[in-house]
């Protein structure tokens, strides 16, 4: 099923609230409150009723949500009931950390081919993943993948972009610290984690000899 005019930020919120869902489950909860989870993921309980609100009457009054039951409807909601296959394009640091992580597989994405430029990677394996010529890019459609994530450098990012495109891929998530453009029908998630970084220093105390400074008054 689809749903229609749900605003952006209320599907972000979704995988943070089953993974709230996943904390309760290992605590041997089998139902959990709009404050509880609002406890474990951070989010007002007024803002996750109003999302649910979206989507149906998940909870019930006084007893609060089942958590298997809305875990499985948001993973259909997001489309996470199925395993969809990934590609990667770029076996660099970040790359090969990406092909390690084993927390894709929770919700339901697998990462079956690497690609990659550079002829001493090309034919290795990476956690059981091949690393392929990124010349065969264009056979993506081929193999029923749709689902693409861009570790490549500046530079190369448009360009991969443009042939994970080309080749029939409608969702690309990209780590590249460029912004790319794609057709409308393509939709692309950009995470610049240094320019995630970058935004951290505003929220924290002054260093240098104001943070000396602190630390001398609490020892008077």
């Amino acid at each position: 099923m689809r749903y229609h005019k749900i605003p952006d930020e209320t599907v972000r919120r979704l995988p943070i609230y089953l993974r709230g869902l996943m904390v309760g489950a290992d605590q041997g909860r089998d139902h959990i409150s709009s404050q509880s989870l609002a406890d474990f993921v951070g989010v007002e309980s007024w803002q996750i009723r109003k999302d649910f609100s979206y989507f149906g009457d998940f909870g019930t009054r006084g007893v609060g949500y089942n958590i298997e039951k809305l875990a499985r409807e948001i993973k259909k909601i997001l489309r996470l009931d199925i395993v969809r296959k990934a590609a990667l394009v770029g076996v660099g640091d970040l790359g090969s950390a990406l092909l390690a992580y084993p927390g894709f597989a929770t919700y339901g994405l697998d990462i079956i081919v690497a690609f990659e430029v550079d002829p001493q990677k090309i034919g290795r394996m990476v956690n059981g993943v091949t690393i392929e010529d990124a010349a065969k890019i264009d056979t993506l459609g081929q193999r029923g993948i749709t689902l693409a994530i861009v570790a490549v450098p500046r530079a190369a990012a448009q360009a991969t972009v443009n042939k994970l495109v080309e080749a029939g891929v409608r969702g690309i998530l990209n780590f590249a610290p460029s912004k790319v453009i794609a057709p409308r029908r393509v939709k692309v998630i950009t995470l610049d984690i240094a320019m995630e970084l970058a935004r951290l220093p505003y929220y924290m105390p002054a260093g240098g000899s104001n943070e000396r400074a602190l630390g001398g008054k609490g020892a008077e």
